[in-house]
């Protein structure tokens, strides 16, 4: 759906842990809105790489990788199901592997650019919603209705990593956080970094609900 009427954008960034799908999900029920995870899409451009067997370490992939992510079916649904090709991979993407190569397909430009037009393209048909990423609001959209950076202190933020059912222990999650919060600040293209304009969040030592309300009371004055 379509119309004159400027993209109702809500974007929601900030590193691993910060509490942003928590967040976003909640946000967009509160405002009767739709929510996309883009980490979920570059996670299922992963896994799909990863299973073509291909060495991410090798730059002279990189075509390859950007032609996947263009060719396959990616689906994402409101209940957090994740298809790629039709295939369920929903729990596949949030395992260790993907995880722990998913920064580096993140940084290729091919993979960036085809990205982007899908949540430029998800977000023009609904005429916007929740989008939560690492880039939303410096790269996708800029324009963003409302832009908003989610923060949290290292500790806070492995700690609820560590609580997601991961096999990991505090420390090694910690040492994970760290190695991609480098990975995505410091990638040549739309690195990790909050958006000129946008709201700085603590997410620390306040509750989900505490969250949401303080962001959308300043999704009604943007409005």
């Amino acid at each position: 759906m379509t119309s004159d009427r400027p993209l109702q954008v809500i974007a929601i960034d900030g590193p691993a842990g910060s509490g942003k799908s928590t967040i976003a999900k909640r946000l967009a029920d509160a405002l009767a809105m739709e929510y996309l995870d883009t980490g979920a899409m570059y996670r299922a451009v992963t896994y799909a790489v990863l299973l073509e067997g291909l060495d991410l370490t090798d730059r002279a992939n990189d075509d390859t990788v950007g032609w996947i992510a263009r060719r396959m079916k990616l689906g994402l649904s409101q209940d957090g199901t994740v298809t790629v090709d039709g295939v369920d991979v929903t729990n596949e993407i949030r395992g260790q592997r993907v995880t722990g190569s998913v920064s580096t397909v993140a940084a290729i430009p091919a993979v960036r650019a085809e990205l982007v037009s899908r949540q430029r393209e998800w977000a023009a048909e609904r005429g916007g919603g929740v989008l939560e990423g690492r880039d939303i609001g410096t790269a996708v959209f800029p324009d963003a209705l409302l832009k908003v950076y989610l923060t949290a202190t290292p500790e806070v933020r492995a700690l609820r990593r560590a609580g997601e059912a991961s096999q990991q222990s505090v420390a090694e999650i910690a040492a994970e956080i760290s190695r991609r919060d480098a990975l995505d600040s410091e990638r040549e293209h739309d690195p990790l970094r909050q958006a000129e304009g946008a709201i700085e969040v603590d997410t620390s030592d306040l509750s989900i609900d505490e969250v949401v309300a303080l962001i959308g009371r300043q999704v009604e004055l943007a409005r």
